[in-house]
């Protein structure tokens, strides 16, 4: 497979990035931001499962780490699996919350932005949840 097109999705939150990645971090708490993961995350194993509208979904999220990231990847039914990048980092008394959006095959370009601009709305979520 070739390099796919990426946009970098982000938003300044003005909470120490320790803080934030200890909320952000922890599945039982996206389904509050996340809102693909609304439905809420079950573990099984290592893994969580995520019931959407492309079916259940495995997930497996890096292990809680010193740096900030919250990488995951998504294994859809169909057996596509997508790495989600997610990096919480510090900046200043603040931090910056960064998801690297990848482009997949047969993405349109209006479906690219799409999924940008709900990346957004996520991130805006998170974002007062954190500084209230």
């Amino acid at each position: 497979m070739s390099t796919m097109s990426a946009k970098i999705v982000h938003i300044s939150i003005d909470r120490s990035w320790t803080d934030v990645y200890d909320y952000a971090s922890r599945p039982e708490n996206m389904p509050f931001w996340a809102s693909g993961l609304a439905s809420g995350l079950t573990q099984d194993g290592d893994d969580w499962i995520a019931e959407g509208a492309l079916g259940a979904a495995r997930v497996r999220f890096a292990p809680r780490n010193d740096f900030g990231v919250i990488d995951h990847l998504v294994t859809l039914e169909t057996g596509l699996q997508v790495h989600n990048s997610l990096r919480i980092v510090p900046n200043g008394d603040g931090c910056e919350v960064m998801f690297t959006l990848l482009r997949l095959p047969g993405m349109t370009e209006e479906q690219f932005a799409a999924d940008a601009a709900h990346i957004m709305r996520d991130l805006k979520t998170l974002k007062e949840l954190m500084e209230r």
